[in-house]
């Protein structure tokens, strides 16, 4: 019988004589298919513990195999979203949605999407995928459309910052070299630079040698971000660690404009100047400003220092001089061992706490110092630094959520040929997390479940659609907005 919403009910009538004793209600069907399939339901619950009277044949119903084809649906709609529809290469496109799916090896890929039910490339596929990454230059049509997805309003600042990811190797080659770990690993390791609009999608992907200084990684990914996409006005905002006189002349010289943090050795002097005055005492948020002068390319200039306090830095920045402070109390009083403390000072063989770098902390102690060339308010220079926070975000879900790391690779082709399809699938995540509100994990472990399947009635195969929770059909709508 049909319902209100256009579907079949099927329904089994129980009657004695012709009153209605009873109704069991099968299911609603929304195609022939599921009418099949429930009103041969409908029988087997009709004649459950009977036998057949006139020993009729049923029909043959059988589950051929099933597919998360909502899932890959979704993630191919993303990639082509993205604009990676360009690159002619499927098995590339399943080893950049697969590892969204479940980051795992490149030869493991093919186990993940048997697992789903689809079709998966050979290993020898993979590894001729693999040369045409680089020989065909990949990463530079992924930047070229990751460049085109962002908004335009959103590439008048962008945002850098880099990573270490390490190999599950002992020796160490030209390439992947020990060098400074962000975990303090041993292992061999390349530099990793990102650079991201203030939204923090990714626009571009960069990897050093393992021991090169992150403060000189900056100026080569601008200068190529800028190049290939023929820019002049840029705005880069990166962290401390970038921070140096000859970073920043260059960056000035190619006439960029920046925001960069500032480590403080010592409290400014205006904010000295501040607290001595009767009655003052710092307020959060307060903003103190000051200038530097500077020669760049031998003509004099200035760059503004901007400092802010922070009631809750501050309270953060007194617990750890407080806990490194009794540290160093132990460490003189002989009650645990002497390692390396700048609390502590050594004088004539005897050890002494260190009062008046105790002191500098304490006045320092919730001011942060930011550097830039732009001349724009003060606390717009403090809010574009804190947008930093989306770079750090990717490489959190490039990290985790896409294990970019560690690196199984030997050689480095294929070591870049694995981060373009990192940064591949980092472009595809984020744009889905953006546009669902959804963790790209949860979005993945919402959708793979939900199961197309192929089911066989009487030799004749038929695909049988899921059916699909509100919540999810919600997520799926909210990537066509």
């Amino acid at each position: 019988m049909p319902t209100k919403s256009g579907a079949t009910a099927v329904q089994i009538v129980y009657k004695r004589g012709r009153e209605v004793v009873g109704v069991k209600h099968i299911g609603s069907a929304h195609n022939t298919t599921e009418l099949d399939i429930l009103l041969i339901r409908a029988k087997e619950v009709r004649s459950a513990g009977q036998l057949s009277l006139f020993g009729s044949k049923e029909p043959e119903l059988y589950l051929e195999s099933s597919y998360s084809g909502l899932l890959w649906d979704a993630l191919d709609r993303g990639y082509r979203h993205i604009g990676l529809g360009c690159i002619d290469d499927e098995v590339f496109k399943q080893l950049v949605l697969a590892r969204i799916i479940e980051p795992t090896s490149k030869l493991d890929t093919i186990r993940v999407l048997e697992g789903l039910g689809l079709d998966a490339p050979s290993n020898s596929s993979i590894h001729r995928c693999l040369r045409r990454i680089n020989n065909n230059s990949y990463r530079d049509v992924i930047s070229n459309k990751c460049f085109e997805h962002a908004a335009p309003s959103a590439l008048t600042l962008v945002l850098y910052d880099v990573t270490t990811l390490y190999f599950e190797i002992q020796r160490e080659d030209e390439y992947r070299k020990p060098g400074l770990s962000k975990e303090r690993r041993l292992e061999p390791q390349i530099t990793v630079g990102l650079l991201v609009d203030r939204n923090g999608f990714p626009l571009e992907v960069t990897s050093f040698e393992g021991n090169k200084a992150e403060v000189k990684t900056i100026v080569p990914v601008l200068q190529a971000f800028k190049t290939r996409h023929s820019l002049k006005d840029i705005t880069v905002t990166a962290d401390a660690a970038m921070l140096s006189s000859g970073n920043l002349n260059a960056l000035e010289e190619l006439e960029y404009t920046y925001i960069v943090g500032s480590r403080i050795s010592k409290c400014p002097y205006e904010i000295e100047e501040y607290i001595k005055l009767p009655g003052s005492a710092l307020k959060d948020g307060q903003v103190f400003e000051s200038r530097i002068k500077v020669t760049i390319a031998g003509k004099p200039t200035y760059r503004r220092a901007i400092y802010q306090y922070s009631s809750r830095r501050a309270r953060i920045d007194f617990a750890n001089i407080d806990k490194l402070l009794a540290k160093a109390q132990r460490m003189v009083a002989g009650k645990s061992e002497v390692k390396r403390n700048r609390f502590v000072q050594i004088i004539g063989g005897r050890k002494e706490i260190n009062t008046a770098l105790v002191n500098k902390a304490r006045m320092r102690a919730g001011i942060k110092g930011y550097v830039t060339n732009l001349d724009i308010p003060a606390q717009q220079v403090i809010d574009y630094y804190h947008q930093l926070f989306q770079v750090e975000k990717s490489f959190r879900i490039a990290k985790s959520d896409l294990k970019a790391r560690p690196i199984f690779h030997h050689k480095r082709e294929s070591i870049d040929a694995h981060l373009t399809i990192v940064f591949a699938a980092l472009a595809i995540s984020h744009h889905i997390e953006d546009a669902t509100k959804t963790s790209i994990r949860r979005f993945v472990q919402k959708l793979e479940p939900i199961r197309t399947g192929i089911i066989s009635i009487n030799g004749a195969k038929q695909t049988l659609n899921p059916r699909v929770p509100q919540d999810v059909s919600i997520l799926i709508a909210s990537l066509t907005q």
